[in-house]
């Protein structure tokens, strides 16, 4: 029987290529977005991700396949803040996906997982969280979920589970383009400082998570780990 794994996010973007590959690693992958795929990549739950009421009858309807071993925290919003513009509604929207949804959501799989005596939790945060401009409540979000996944790794290692974050650089994505238009200047020096010499795809952030969700990756744990074309190193973390 083939293990269960919930993407948040899944029907766009780094989410839909994340399922794609799971589904191919022979994960039985589950979708939880509010918005309907763009192409059929496992079987989507419609769920409202800012309501907790939403999440935990998402999972109740996952669950019925089996247990969840797997959870991918995708789903994001992205907004485009400098500090003076940036307003309470925006930082609470952005906690409410970018950190509240992935905590509901990995308490939600966490007491079937110990039963399994496995589990695999990979969270997508961002190199946005290392400082870059326009990026107050978004950053902040992203630094949040990488520090708790320090903890929750900590937490949950003697029960067979693994808790690791994946930080994309910039990645030919419709969510990147919104905030960095392809013909702006700015974005042709973004990828003018990627030694890699390219925009990141969504398929190089669903080989990370496929590493991490691995039966073999029992021993890599707490990790931070970021697929950004090398452009950390280049820019000295910032």
């Amino acid at each position: 029987m083939p293990r269960i794994a919930v993407v948040t996010g899944a029907s766009r973007g780094i989410g839909k290529a994340i399922a794609e590959r799971l589904t191919f690693e022979s994960w039985l992958t589950f979708n939880l977005d509010i918005s309907p795929p763009e192409v059929e990549n496992g079987t989507w739950i419609e769920t409202d991700l800012s309501d907790p009421e939403a999440i935990k009858a998402g999972f109740d309807k996952v669950r019925n396949a089996g247990p969840i071993t797997g959870l991918v925290n995708n789903a994001a919003v992205a907004l485009v803040d400098r500090l003076e513009d940036a307003s309470l509604d925006d930082f609470e929207q952005t906690i409410t996906i970018n950190l509240r949804a992935p905590m509901i959501c990995s308490q939600a799989v966490i007491e079937e997982m110990k039963i399994e005596g496995f589990g695999r939790i990979v969270n997508i945060s961002s190199r946005a969280m290392l400082g870059k401009t326009h990026r107050t409540t978004y950053g902040a979000s992203k630094g949040g979920i990488a520090a708790m996944s320090r903890v929750w790794a900590l937490e949950l290692a003697q029960y067979g589970i693994t808790v690791n974050t994946i930080a994309p650089g910039p990645i030919a994505t419709d969510m990147f383009t919104h905030a960095n238009p392809i013909d702006m200047p700015r974005t042709q020096e973004i990828i003018g400082t990627i030694p890699a010499g390219r925009l990141g795809s969504p398929e190089d952030i669903a080989q990370a998570v496929a590493f991490f969700m691995d039966e073999r990756s029992s021993f890599i744990n707490g990790q931070l780990l970021y697929v950004c074309g090398g452009i950390t190193l280049a820019r000295g973390g910032s």
